[in-house]
């Protein structure tokens, strides 16, 4: 992982031990811990779209769909059949991950948009059956009394609880993604984003690596979704839209498609504009969305972490990248 990635992490863990203690010391902030539940929780989603937009080079717009089969899998599990919350949290990430190898198959065989409206249909598809199988989701009104979270006689309750416990899960997702780019599969992958073509000559699997990071970006999307079902306790098809999608790539791209620090830096300011600071356009959200984006591409394609000096929160530049690829 790298001294200074352990460094940044230290630094970063300090910081959101103190976050309540902090904010709880001003009465008109001192929701934020709620707030950065959520963006710990998007965070997760987000991670895993960074390894596979950023660093393989495929654009996903069906991150929110394994969202909400996450969360609809947890909630299903736990209400209808009695299942332990951490038994249907492996099961929605299993399914979730079945289907994302199902999809990803034929699908990462395309390229560029046609690779995004793919994604997208299968996006729309998902939300649609959530909607209409009233029996097993409820229907447009979605699903209620999820019970809390519970590992064995241990129950996570309460917004100070839920807060370690989510970013908690976080960083170790975090470490994992360092570990996964620090191997031959990241150093394949970053072959793959550079020049497919050139990677395939070097004897990297270009398919094979595609399918796998998509299969695990669903798994964390839905590990982020079975998270927020026993978080709010209900669920409905309008929280896993198209819209949640495009959110999602939104906050890679703000904090940094290149950089898993920018994946959470992004994550955590887009929530607070979205959660917070943009309320009063909540009518325009689209327009203000797509002017936020207008703007990353234009002005900071490198996002937020390429105005830090040096290379503290990026990626190294990928010279003999195919070479080392190749060795996968």
């Amino acid at each position: 992982m790298g001294r200074k990635n352990w460094l940044i992490l230290l630094g970063a863990a300090i910081f959101i031990a103190a976050f309540p203690w902090l904010v709880a010391q001003f009465k008109a902030i001192s929701h934020y811990v709620d707030v950065m539940v959520f963006a710990g929780i998007f965070s997760l989603v987000c991670l895993g779209l960074s390894l596979l937009m950023g660093y393989a080079g495929q654009i996903s717009l069906a991150q929110a769909a394994f969202f909400g089969i996450g969360a609809y899998a947890s909630g299903i599990l736990t209400t209808k059949f009695g299942f332990n919350s951490l038994v249907a949290m492996a099961a929605g990430m299993t399914i979730s991950g079945a289907i994302a190898w199902l999809v990803g198959v034929p699908s990462l065989r395309l390229k560029g948009h046609y690779l995004a409206m793919a994604t997208m249909g299968f996006g729309v598809i998902v939300n649609i059956v959530l909607a209409e199988e009233v029996n097993w989701t409820g229907g447009p009104s979605g699903m209620a009394d999820i019970p809390p979270f519970r590992i064995g006689t241990f129950t996570i309750d309460g917004e100070i609880a839920w807060y370690y416990a989510v970013w908690a899960v976080v960083f170790c997702a975090l470490i994992f993604c360092f570990h996964i780019l620090h191997s031959r599969v990241g150093r394949a992958l970053r072959a793959i984003h550079e020049e497919e073509r050139a990677a395939e000559s070097m004897g990297v699997p270009t398919a094979r690596y595609k399918v796998r990071i998509f299969v695990l970006s669903a798994v964390f999307a839905a590990l982020a979704g079975s998270l927020y079902a026993h978080y709010v306790a209900c669920v409905n098809p309008s929280s896993f839209n198209l819209m949640w999608s495009i959110r999602f790539m939104l906050m890679v791209m703000v904090g940094g498609m290149h950089s898993l620090w920018g994946a959470i830096v992004g994550t955590v300011l887009m929530t607070f504009v979205g959660n917070e600071w943009l309320q009063v356009f909540a009518e325009l959200e689209i327009l203000v969305y797509g002017a936020i984006l207008l703007i990353v591409a234009l002005f900071l394609p490198g996002g937020i972490v390429s105005l830090v000096p040096g290379r503290i929160f990026r990626r190294k530049a990928p010279e003999a990248t195919l070479a080392e690829g190749a060795g996968s």
